[in-house]
């Protein structure tokens, strides 16, 4: 799984990236004869959508691998009475997860939320707060939430790879009592 979330994450990151720097090369797009930046303007609007999506997906992704792999340690280690600190450290390894995930997930929905104050396209414009506008609001956002949600992908990779190692204990444990058993 680390290795797949790895990939999936990278991916992510440089969707947000890639977003980020067509967002910033767009020039002016208010100019009503600058079509070709409203056209990359636009460009711009749907990879941050395509990008949201994915960034939510791979947090979902997270969370579904701690969901069903702690409740399966558990299970395991009731089964053959192996010692409760194996899914006690499962659980806490998807509770240090599930606030990282989620608060990647909201950060994406909060830069695309500045995206859209900040489109002249939109029927309502908002006045500059506190003297920057939504542009400038958007990109500040767009900059702290790549920095965040990458933070984040590093953490929920080091979880993922702390719980594998968890699982293969439990799976040698299990093996080693089958062994002794005389099963398999």
């Amino acid at each position: 799984m680390s290795r797949i979330f790895t990939v999936l994450a990278m991916f992510a990151t440089a969707l947000m990236a890639a977003t980020l720097v067509l967002g910033m090369s767009l020039g002016d797009i208010n100019s009503a004869e600058n079509l070709t930046a409203q056209r990359w303007a636009t460009v711009h609007r749907l990879s941050g959508v395509a990008t949201a999506l994915v960034v939510v997906l791979v947090n979902s992704i997270a969370v579904t691998y701690f969901v069903g792999t702690s409740r399966w340690c558990r299970e395991v280690v009731e089964t053959y009475s192996l010692a409760p600190e194996l899914a006690r450290r499962s659980q806490q390894l998807k509770r240090r997860t599930f606030p990282l995930a989620v608060a990647s997930m909201l950060v994406m929905v909060g830069v695309v939320a500045l995206g859209g104050a900040a489109d002249p396209a939109a029927s309502l414009q908002l006045e500059p707060l506190a003297g920057i506008t939504w542009p400038q609001w958007h990109l500040l956002g767009a900059l702290a939430g790549l920095a965040f949600i990458g933070f984040s992908f590093v953490r929920q990779r080091a979880n993922i790879e702390a719980n594998h190692q968890v699982i293969e204990q439990i799976v040698a444990q299990v093996r080693r009592i089958r062994d002794e058993r005389g099963l398999d």
